[in-house]
């Protein structure tokens, strides 16, 4: 019998009336679209993250490069087409209000690689560059 490299699903696209990749209750337009499109800022740390996870489900690169930290970002991004996110669950915070100039976010995204399931795991540093949340770092 062959053995067949399980093939994933492809991402679904995400439409301005799609649910919020994000898990919150409210339309992708509602939520982080408005972030994605520069109409509005992320107020938290937590939302930052939020719509940086919805960036990586809606392949939005340029979101991802805009909120990085001008000191880590990357030149560029590489996306695994191979990879379907599934979810976000947001584990704990630190910081990342309106009244804070830093931040953490710890998280686990979900995703499904080659027909199996996985997650990552991370604790994030966010800061305030220019008045606007930014994503720094993993914390080690």
């Amino acid at each position: 019998m062959s053995r067949r490299k399980a093939r994933n699903r492809p991402q679904p696209p995400v439409l301005a009336t799609s649910p919020c990749p994000c898990g919150r209750q409210q339309t992708y337009a509602q939520c982080c679209g408005a972030f994605h499109s520069g109409s509005a800022a992320a107020p938290t740390a937590e939302r930052l993250m939020r719509s940086r996870y919805s960036a990586f489900v809606a392949l939005d690169g340029a979101y991802l490069l805009r909120t990085w930290h001008s000191t880590t970002r990357p030149r560029t991004l590489d996306f695994d087409p191979d990879i379907r996110w599934t979810g976000l669950e947001i584990l704990s915070t630190t910081g990342g209000s309106a009244f804070h100039q830093d931040g953490t976010v710890e998280f686990r995204a979900h995703y499904e690689l080659h027909g199996e399931a996985g997650s990552q795991h991370e604790l994030s540093r966010f800061v305030r560059q220019d008045g606007a949340w930014v994503y720094v770092d993993a914390v080690e």
